[in-house]
């Protein structure tokens, strides 16, 4: 059976971050209503696949899991659970942000099934954090890393913005300093990107905010390479580092081009060389799924050059490319084309070579885009 994994997206928020393009909404209408589509739609999938696949991650992300009250959750566990086939040691992960959860509730989501908890920190620095409309302060951040691990949670990550506007090297690095000092056993370092449509940008391009160079955001992403793998985070994507043993299984799933099932407004699902996705409206996912129990908005169905583009580009981006595995797939043809860029590359101290293995050096993880643009 094949091993996948299984992503919900919960869509309430308390309120839009400057930064954020993800599907969100400020309001606590409908959520009953989602709860019954939210199920509707898992059994529709589970009618499908159930049979076909093990799950060995749920993802709660949004949004803000964390706003919902801890039954809510558990409700859809257990839901998940009765209909797809969820292996005994399933990683059961959950988004939150400091400032919606307290001690008593972080008990009953430990209780609900969660055992790993994604803590959307962003910055240990207090302007920072009013800059990015964050709803928390530092000791608020703190204290929510510092109440997950003595409550039970083990397996902790916390989310890291860098290259923020004026954020100076030092300032960076008492960031990664704090986030090390606490008991979290992964890190997930994103570089600030600009989406479009969202409050950020429009300042950017109203000239309100400057963003800080390409340059520089190499800089300080070397940085955090450097600082992180120092202190015993190893780096096993582009944008995340762990303690070993602790690499996220949900995210590994995508990277090693595993199929994924996700549902609620928004989601992205990927089966069988298929990728369909779902209207982003709660009201038009919810009639949507009152009338077809599914709420596709379009799909696309991936030849076989968008595939091997698709998991050779995931591969490099994560613990590397595996040539056993790349020849089964695709067969030979790639590696005779690509060898003596491959020869170049690794030269350049930009790739290592181990037996049949190849994966990004530090700095090839820096100019990552730079090398897939030319191998793709």
């Amino acid at each position: 059976m094949k091993d996948s994994a299984i992503y919900i997206h919960i869509p309430f928020c308390d309120h839009k971050c400057i930064y954020c393009d993800f599907y969100s909404i400020i309001t606590s209408d409908n959520i009953g209503r989602f709860l019954t589509s939210l199920k509707s739609e898992i059994q529709y999938y589970a009618d499908k696949f159930s049979s076909q696949r093990i799950y060995s991650s749920i993802y709660f992300g949004g949004g803000t899991p964390s706003l919902m009250e801890p039954g809510y959750l558990h409700e859809i566990i257990s839901y998940v659970k009765n209909n797809f086939k969820i292996s005994e040691d399933a990683e059961i992960s959950m988004e939150t942000n400091p400032g919606t959860v307290d001690e008593a509730k972080l008990r009953l989501f430990r209780k609900a099934g969660i055992n790993r908890i994604s803590i959307g920190i962003q910055s240990f620095d207090n302007d920072d954090l009013k800059f990015l409309t964050r709803i928390h302060d530092k000791d608020t951040a703190i204290k929510t890393v510092l109440l997950a691990k003595e409550i039970g949670f083990d397996n902790i990550n916390v989310d890291l913005i860098f290259n923020l506007p004026g954020q100076t090297k030092e300032k960076w690095k008492s960031n990664l300093q704090q986030a090390v000092e606490l008991p979290v056993k992964h890190i997930s370092a994103y570089s600030l990107i600009l989406e479009r449509g969202t409050i950020l940008n429009k300042m950017v391009l109203d000239g309100k905010v400057a963003i800080q160079d390409d340059d520089y955001d190499a800089e300080l992403y070397e940085i955090t390479i450097d600082f992180l793998n120092a202190n015993g985070f190893l780096q096993y994507e582009v944008s995340n580092f762990c303690e070993p043993g602790y690499e996220c299984r949900h995210n590994n799933a995508y990277w090693r081009y595993r199929d994924y099932l996700s549902f609620g407004p928004s989601a992205h699902s990927f089966v069988d060389g298929r990728r369909w996705w779902n209207f982003s409206s709660l009201k038009h996912y919810i009639s949507e799924i009152e009338k077809n129990g599914t709420a596709v908005a379009g799909y696309e169905d991936i030849s076989s050059e968008m595939a091997l583009n698709e998991y050779i580009m995931l591969a490099l981006r994560s613990k590397g490319l595996d040539f056993h595995e790349l020849e089964r797939k695709f067969g030979g043809f790639w590696l005779q084309r690509q060898n003596e860029f491959l020869t170049k590359l690794s030269e350049q101290k930009l790739i290592l070579f181990d037996n049949n293995f190849i994966s990004l050096t530090p700095k090839g993880y820096a100019i990552c885009d730079e090398i897939l643009s030319r191998l793709l």
